[in-house]
């Protein structure tokens, strides 16, 4: 497998990507390097960006640096490789596709995992660098009464993990049809006696319909809740895969195939269809859908990996908290653990206030 490291032409450090900047940033020397740059590089050592499902990796290009030691499997799901910087021997699992050194914090990209079929159509960069997301954290987190102080330490804070997520994109173009029977009712009364008249109409609606980004969780170890809670992003900000986009940040390969999501995919495109139908009909008392049709015309599906800042905390009571961040636009999902102790110290300076009162109130009585 490539363990691919991306270094600096300056001073051969490492190479990472900056959100802020959509660029590549040296944490040595502090050099930038462009987009229109890095893909000069990759082109010059022959690494071109050929569409999914070429290998695009194999030459080493200029500016990095690639190992190919000894791959073994110790377990199942566990991969041991060499870091090409310093050599030492690192264990991923089998779906992690970029990491970082355990000995000297390198970022590296292993790009075996997302060659051949699981090379991603497209990858959503990162637009919240790490630094505005601990700040967005620790604003979200300081607005909530009864969070644990502990939650939002230095020490949590480093658990804060800028994390690329695998997902399968569905896109589908369908005609419908729809038939439903519309009633007005008119009630009105003359003397003692009130009159009703319902009138019936046959209502057809019919139109062609597109269904755009339906992001489904593609890897089975992600939390489900989490996965989908940061959606949507943007997908007009998509850019064609490169794995410099990894550098710096996990990625992760997916392990759920597209034909396990068809069912799932196809009963949410006709429920959207039949609402999409449904509500262009108006200005009736009452609509019975009688039949609604609907076929697909084309399909689309892309691999794409998005930008998520992950962090995990275990509360007092064993329990493991989630939290998760859009790495795009800063939308917040997850379970906070919650300090009782806070919520006991409130509920008895609220017992004694109200106590207080009582007594003021009877004395004054």
């Amino acid at each position: 497998m490539g363990v691919i490291s991306y270094k600096c032409p300056n001073c051969g450090g490492e190479l990472v990507f900056d959100p802020a900047g959509q660029n590549y940033k040296c944490e040595y020397c502090g050099s930038v390097i462009s987009q229109e740059e890095f893909q000069a590089m990759e082109r010059q050592a022959g690494r071109g960006t050929e569409h999914a499902g070429a290998d695009r990796h194999r030459g080493t290009p200029s500016g990095t640096e690639t190992s190919r030691g000894t791959e073994r499997a110790d377990a199942e799901t566990a991969v041991v490789y060499h870091c090409p910087s310093c050599g030492a021997e690192i264990v991923t699992d089998s779906t992690t596709a970029a990491s970082f050194c355990y000995y000297c914090h390198s970022p590296v990209v292993l790009s075996g995992r997302l060659s051949g079929k699981y090379l991603p159509d497209f990858v959503v960069p990162f637009s919240i660098d790490r630094e505005q997301a601990e700040r967005m954290f620790l604003d979200f987190v300081h607005s909530k009464k009864f969070i644990p102080k502990s939650f939002f330490s230095r020490q949590q804070l480093e658990k804060f993990s800028g994390v690329y997520f695998p997902y399968w994109v569905y896109e589908c173009s369908m005609n419908g049809r729809m038939q439903a029977q519309g009633t007005n009712l008119r009630i009105w009364r003359s003397g003692d006696l009130e009159y009703t008249e319902t009138k019936y109409y046959r209502i057809i609606r019919e139109g062609e319909m597109e269904c755009r980004n339906i992001s489904k969780n593609a890897l089975q170890k992600a939390n489900q809740t989490l996965a989908q809670g940061v959606l949507p992003f943007d997908m007009r900000w998509k850019k064609e895969f490169q794995m410099g986009y990894l550098s710096g940040f996990f990625a992760e390969k997916r392990d759920v195939e597209q034909e396990s999501l068809k069912e799932e995919i196809a009963k949410e495109v006709r429920q959207y269809g039949r609402q999409m139908l449904r509500d262009t009909i108006s200005g009736y008392s009452g609509v019975s859908v009688e039949n609604c049709d609907l076929r697909t015309l084309s399909e689309h599906w892309s691999y794409v990996l998005l930008p998520v800042w992950t962090m995990t905390c275990r509360g007092r009571n064993g329990k493991l908290y989630y939290f998760s961040m859009n790495g795009q636009n800063g939308a917040v999902y997850g379970e906070l653990p919650v300090d009782y102790k806070k919520v006991g110290l409130l509920s008895f300076f609220v017992f004694l206030v109200v106590l207080l009162l009582f007594l003021a109130g009877g004395y004054l009585l």
